[in-house]
């Protein structure tokens, strides 16, 4: 069973760090397409980055030069470093995993107040 769990969301200031976590059980994050998802209310989830096997990366607009998506060497966690955050990088944020089909995590939650 694929279970994907993310960590680390937090209320922020504006212009601070941080960084997501999702483990995952049952798939590897290695060998596969990986990514972060968000959702802010009222709109629809959109990419926010996206890690291929082999290695290639890419990033919405919004927040390219900002963020980082990572693998570690545990093949079992992913992670979404965030630097200087905006208010609108308030939403719920997703990991997935593309094996055959979509998997994703619950979400958690990133706030960074105007």
């Amino acid at each position: 069973q694929v279970q994907l769990v993310e960590s680390g969301g937090d209320s922020v200031q504006p212009g601070e760090s941080l960084r997501l976590s999702c483990v995952a059980s049952g798939i590897f994050v290695y060998g596969n397409t990986v990514g972060w998802y968000r959702q802010a209310p009222g709109k629809e989830r959109e990419l926010v980055a996206r890690l291929a096997p082999g290695g290639e990366s890419i990033y919405a607009d919004s927040v390219k030069e900002r963020f980082a998506i990572s693998r570690a060497g545990d093949k079992r966690t992913m992670y979404l470093q965030m630097d200087s955050l905006k208010p609108e990088d308030t939403a719920v944020y997703y990991c997935c995993i593309k094996a055959g089909r979509n998997y994703c995590g619950q979400g958690t939650q990133v706030t960074v107040p105007a």
